[in-house]
């Protein structure tokens, strides 16, 4: 399988890097091929010009989308499954992986007029602070999830998956305690990456 790893965080000192690394060794061993776009170190624009803008509320295929922005679009057709890294910040995913949807999911490739393949499987790992009971009784866990697999992967791949790591604030004593078993975890979804969940 050939899979697309969209990495974004502003820290290679982050536990976040580690899942990344961990889910990579899983690929590696199950032989699957892939290739990383780390948002923060391609520094990739997330802003939208004016032009991207009324291209897309406008229904438009004219102008044709950015070199960085086709670039993105071609990682994703020549894959067969699109997995998401990230912390999560404040309820959502960082600003950067937001504008890369705002940039990337372009009128003519991922809506209207399509033309970004279907996916075999879209795959969220991200990595959350609070402990999923607060994520959980709050409603944060499933707000995340409808926009992620509700909105951003729908109707775009065939399977998709949420998982969270929670607890992972350096003030609590269980992100020492969960350390290895999240590891665990990343591994074993990228050495497992088509089971169901």
């Amino acid at each position: 399988m050939k899979v697309f790893i969209v990495y974004c965080h502003p820290s290679e000192d982050s536990f976040t890097s580690c899942v990344r690394d961990a889910f990579i060794s899983g690929l590696k061993d199950a032989g699957h091929e892939y290739i990383v776009s780390d948002l923060y170190k391609m520094d990739f624009k997330t802003d939208m010009t004016e032009a991207e803008y009324l291209r897309d509320t406008y229904y438009r295929n004219t102008p044709a989308p950015a070199d960085d922005v086709l670039a993105e679009q071609a990682k994703i057709n020549a894959s067969d499954v699109i997995v998401f890294i990230y912390p999560v910040f404040w309820s959502e995913a960082p600003a950067k992986l937001v504008g890369w949807f705002d940039r990337v999911w372009t009128y003519g490739f991922a809506y209207g007029e399509k033309t970004m393949k279907t996916l075999e499987k879209g795959l969220i790992l991200c990595s959350a602070g609070n402990p999923r009971e607060r994520l959980e009784e709050f409603g944060i866990l499933d707000s995340m999830k409808k926009v992620m697999l509700g909105d951003r992967l729908f109707g775009r791949v065939k399977q998709a998956e949420f998982v969270v790591f929670d607890n992972t604030s350096r003030e609590y004593e269980l992100r020492e305690k969960n350390w290895e078993q999240h590891l665990k975890t990343a591994y074993e979804k990228g050495k497992n990456l088509l089971t169901h969940p």
